[in-house]
Formats: C-alpha cells, structure tokens, sequence
C-alpha cells in the first residue's frame, strides 16, 4: 500500500490520552437547526457528520453556551446547563464518533455580548460595568446594561465552565475547546481595553490572565486527567489598545501545561476592524495566523498548539506541520466547501479538492436566513436531505443550454445521478460570465473553481460538451432530449437613459475586467453593488484613483453582508471614493455629473474613463424559446433574474434531483 500524499498531515497525534487520526480539525462552527429548546435535531447532527465522513481527525461544535442565563450571544445556542440536553446532545457526539472522528465542543460564555441573554430579561456579566449601544459589527442592537462581576459572580461563572465540561464529557464528546478568544468573557478578561478592574482579576497581564487559568484548573478537575482540553486565544485582539503578539505570547506562557492544546486564532469578532481578523475575507493570503502560532510554539513546552484561519491547500497544510510552525490545522469554511478535503488529501486528490471562495457566504447565510450554507457545495445546509434523498428511478437525457456555473453544475451533478448529459455553450470555454474575473488577485480561488467545474465537465465520458454550439430550438429537436434545463445567462444592463452613455470613454465592467489597459488613471463606476465595488478594488490595486456612485444608502452586498463587511475595510484602505445616496445626472467627456439624492446638490465627479454596473438583464428569451423542445422543461440562474453563485449551484443541484423521480 502506498503512503499519504502528505506524510506529516497525515501522522496520528495524542493529545492528552486519545490519539487524532491525523492533524486536520475541523474548528468550531456555529450551529443552526436547533429544536425550539435549543436541542440539537438530526439535521444539525448530518452537517457536522458529513465532516467526519470526510477525515476531519475532530470534529467541533460551536455555540454551547455555559451559562444560558447570563451568557448567551444570541437567541439560539446548545444549552449546556439544561440536564435534558443530554440525550440529544449523546446524538450529535455519536453522529460525529462513529466516523472515527474525536467530537469535541466549544464552552462559550458571551459576556458583555450577551445579547440572547438580554433579550431573554437577563443580565450581562462582564469584567466592568459599561453600557452598550451595539451588539456585533454587522447587527445593531438596542443599548444594554452590563453588570461589572462581583467575585461571587466570577467563582460561579468558573464552576460553569467545569460543569458544562463535565456535562460534555458526559454526552459522549471526547474534547472541550473553552472559547479564549473572539470577544467573548474570557477575552474580555485578557484585553487591557476591556479589563480595567483594579483587583486581583484585573490590571497587569498577570492579573488578566488569571480567569481563564483557574477556568482551565476547574475544567481539567471536572473532566479528569487525560481528557484532551483545548483553548482558542486570539493572537491580537486586532482593536486600538488591544494586546498583540507579545501579549498572547504572555498568554500562551500562563496556560502552558493547563490545557492539552492552545488554538491559535486571531482579533475581536465584536469589533468591526477585529472582525475582519478574526473572520479572513479573500483580500488576505492563505495562513494568515502561521506567523503567530509559529511564535507561540516557540514559548510553550507542555501544550501542543493548533493554528486556524484561512486553510485550505494540502501542501501548504503539510509545510506548517513539516516545518514545526504548528501540531495541528484547524480548518473551518474550507471543511464547508469541501468536507471530504482530509481523504481527497490523503490519497493525493488535491486537484478534486472544493477550494474555498472565501466569499463568507456560509457564515452570512446564517447570520441572515439561520442556517449555514456554501456558495460552491449545495449539499451544505442539506446533508440530511442529500443522505436520504433515493437515487431517481428513471434515467433521463438532460440537455443543458449554458455552461456557467448553473450550468456546469447541473450538468456534473446529474451525470453523478446516472443520466446522458449533452451540454451546450455558445463560446469557447466553459465559465460563463464569471470567466472575466480569471485576472483578479482576490478572485483566484472563483477561478480555480471554474476551472474545476470545467475540467469535471470535459473528462466525464457521461458529458457530452459541445463548446462553441447556441442550443436553438431547431438544434433542441433535433437532439430530442428528455429533459432541457435553460442556463444562458444574464447580460449587463447599457444604462441608456443617461445622457452621455455612448461617448467613448464609458465603458462597461465586464469589458474592463477582460482588459484593464481601457481604464484610465481616474475612473468613476456606476453602481456599488458587487461588481462595482470589486472592480473598483482591482483598479485601485493597479493604481488607479476610483470613486464609485451609488444611488442606495448602502452597498449593495446581495445578502451577504459579511462579505460587505470586508469590502468596507478594503476600500476605506485602498481610500475608494464610495458616494452613497448619489445619482448620476450626466456623463461628459471630463467626467460625471452627479446629485446628492439627500440635499439635491449636484457636483462634477473628473474621470478619464466612466464603467457602468448597473445591473444585468436575465436572457429570459432565447431560454423561453426552448420550453416547447422536450417534455420536461427547466430554468436555470440568471435567465430568470439574476443570482450569485450560491443561488446559481444550490438550483441547479435541486433541479437535477427532481429528475427522473417518477416512472
């Protein structure tokens, strides 16, 4: 039998008294599909199951909240202090276990944020008394009142964690990982910023640092010698005044040895400019906390150390762990996108690997609809759908109009099922409109992807690709197909309606990303929805000076709001002109004329190239044309109204699967 493909990745490691199967963990998530007492249901219990299928060597559970009273960050979280969470909790570790994954659970205690506690009636805690006026950087919340902790209240909360410890330990979850980091109390304790008690809990560093050590002592004395503890730290808080590397280092030292292993992360998830740090969006690089957990490793001699944040390439996993920087990986979004990564890994199959967008789809998706889902894997948010779902009883000829990314997947997806698959697309290549982006720094992993879907498409002897080839309704009859699915796509909207549209220094976004030489040093684009505003950060990056207009107060994000969250920061860096509430009145051969939708003040905006993204036009006709050519007729994506990734493959996923159901 041939070794792993990447040796170190791949070597068992103990930690405490069980042995991981491999370096790879899957870090904590937050949790979504829970019974209206916050139990776990089988749902919840199939999204974290499907990592451990797939090689994860751990497996955690985020959101367990230690004090349901006093702590709870939002409205949903798994009750640690209920004795009737135990049964369905025993369900969820199982789900985990019996896939030879270590299920482990994050004990968390929101402090301050403790938003779900307040909402409930109740107090926050938090190492001083403040009041609120924000609950997070993407939601606001109404002002809250936080109680500064008597030491009665702190020696309740240390027994808290060591129950919920035991309590864990006790469903069958094999690790705790107590939640140091992000924000939360007991980094609220460690921050300078937030811990200004004058008292043995507070002050200097030593004083700081003290909860979370007796937090440590408590819990290893509820769970027993042996049984592996792990603590998430930030590495900085990433906040004015906040500690850095030296201050975590500090940190790492004091808990040397009372923990099993110390989890490196990075910034406060309740400050905007922290967020952004804690949460790595595809402006930053690959293994953006190495650097640090490499230090950290230098300062510690009984604690193993883990690093997390944006990893997801097997050969750069395996250099950290060759290299000594850390004992163990922790991968969160790319676990989503793919959670067979570990076993694909192992067997070499790195090419096959889903590769994170880093689009933070996943974690907006819960913020704003419950529940967890990816841009590029449409099983994720469905695993229990997808476990159960029957193979389709008939096997059909699927004819695809469109090989975007709707198209593509529909078309890899229903060839899995069984079906004969002919895919048509008018141009060369296989990508759709997406194909533009290929030059743009922050969007190589969307190009990877397309790459992969194309590639995926080509080499399945059950695809039959035919590029260059518009399906006409003549060409749909003569094919005789049993299904067709239209996939063709939107196109971008010429904002004929304003004056100057036709001059030749305008141009339109999808040109420019093609060829950026067309731009002009100074550059104003229409439109500061998702196209605008990127294309604004890949000119900017290139050194052109950029404004954006905006008729709406806002960004427009398309829901994804965590991705907005980044976009702000990234253009408050690049310094991008961003005009909200603003309207184009006229474009010159100088420039925009603009007006402030607010006062009506109009002002002259110079520009030697004007880019409009304004929108796209769904290609509803030439997909309607072809409803008439099989017996089972489908619209897909964009031809209907225009959708993000996410939309575009969790239809065309959904879509397959009705195929073929019924004899």
């Amino acid at each position: 039998m041939s070794a792993p493909a990447f040796p170190h990745l791949f070597e068992p490691i103990r930690i405490g008294n069980t042995v991981f199967r491999n370096r790879i963990f899957s870090s904590p998530t937050s949790i979504h599909e829970l019974t209206e007492k916050d139990y776990p249901t089988e749902a919840l219990n199939a999204y974290f199951e499907r990592k451990a299928m797939g090689g994860a060597a751990s497996v955690a559970v985020g959101d367990a909240t230690v004090d349901c009273v006093h702590g709870k960050a939002g409205l949903k979280h798994i009750p640690l202090d209920d004795p009737f969470a135990a049964g369905p909790l025993y369900g969820l570790s199982n789900a985990i276990s019996r896939h030879g994954a270590v299920a482990a659970i994050q004990l968390q205690h929101a402090g301050m944020f403790s938003s779900g506690s307040t909402m409930d009636g109740n107090d926050a805690w938090g190492p001083v008394a403040k009041e609120l006026k924000r609950i997070g950087p993407v939601l606001e919340g109404s002002a809250a009142k936080v109680v500064g902790m008597s030491e009665e209240q702190i020696e309740y909360t240390i027994q808290k964690f060591a129950d919920a410890a035991a309590f864990a330990k006790n469903c069958g979850f094999g690790m705790v990982v107590v939640h140091g980091g992000h924000g939360w109390l007991i980094s609220q304790f460690l921050s300078p910023v937030q811990n200004t008690r004058t008292d043995r809990w507070g002050g200097s560093p030593e004083n700081r640092v003290r909860f979370l050590v007796e937090v440590l002592d408590r819990v290893r004395k509820a769970v027993g010698p042996g049984f592996p503890i792990e603590v998430r730290i930030s590495a900085t808080e990433g906040v004015p005044g906040g500690y850095e590397l030296d201050g975590a280092v500090y940190i790492a030292e004091a808990i040397d040895g009372h923990c099993d292993l110390i989890h490196v992360s990075n910034g406060d998830h309740e400050d905007p400019i922290g967020f952004v740090a804690s949460e790595p969006s595809m402006f930053m690089q690959q293994g953006v906390n190495v650097g640090y957990a490499a230090e950290i490793k230098k300062h510690v001699n009984q604690s193993k150390v883990a690093v997390v944040g944006y990893l997801n390439d097997p050969e750069f996993l395996e250099e950290v762990i060759a290299s000594g920087k850390a004992d163990v990986v922790e991968l969160a979004r790319a676990l989503i996108a793919d959670p067979d990564l570990p076993v694909k890994a192992r067997n070499g199959r790195q090419d096959d690997i889903r590769t994170c967008l880093r689009c933070l789809h996943c974690f907006s998706h819960l913020v704003v609809a419950g529940r967890i889902c990816c841009a590029i894997n449409p099983e994720i948010g469905h695993e229990l759908e997808s476990k159960l779902t029957p193979a389709p009883a008939v096997k059909k000829k699927v004819l695809i109009a469109g090989g975007g990314i709707g198209g593509m997947e529909a078309a890899i997806e229903a060839a899995k099922l069984g079906h004969r698959v002919i895919l048509c697309e008018k141009k060369a290549e296989l990508g759709g409109a997406l194909r533009c982006e290929r030059a743009v720094p922050f969007k190589r992993h969307l190009d990877r992807y397309l790459n992969q879907q194309a590639r995926y498409c080509m080499e399945d002897p059950a695809i039959d690709v035919r590029l260059n080839t518009e399906l006409t309704p003549e060409l749909a009859n003569e094919i005789g197909a049993d299904v067709i699915i239209a996939a063709t796509g939107a196109r971008p909207v010429v904002p004929t309606f304003l004056p100057g549209h036709d001059l030749p220094n305008v141009k339109g976004a999808e040109e420019i990303y093609y060829d950026t030489s067309l731009a002009g040093d100074k550059v104003v684009i229409l439109g500061g929805g998702l196209v605008g505003v990127e294309l604004g950060l890949h000119l900017s990056e290139m050194g052109r000076r950029v404004s954006v207009v905006e008729m709406m107060p806002m960004v427009g994000v398309g829901g994804n709001v965590l991705h907005g969250a980044a976009l702000n920061v990234e253009m408050q860096a690049k310094r991008i002109d961003l005009r909200l509430s603003t309207k184009a009145v006229e474009i010159t051969a100088e420039g925009v004329l603009v007006e402030d939708m607010n006062t009506g003040e109009q002002c002259m905006i110079d520009a030697d190239t004007v880019i409009y993204a304004v929108g796209q036009r769904p290609e509803a006709e030439s997909a309607q044309a072809l409803a008439g050519c099989a017996p089972d007729f489908y619209m897909l994506g964009d031809c209907t109204t225009p959708k993000n990734i996410f939309q575009a493959t969790n239809s065309a996923y959904n879509i397959v699967r009705d195929i073929g159901r019924i004899v």
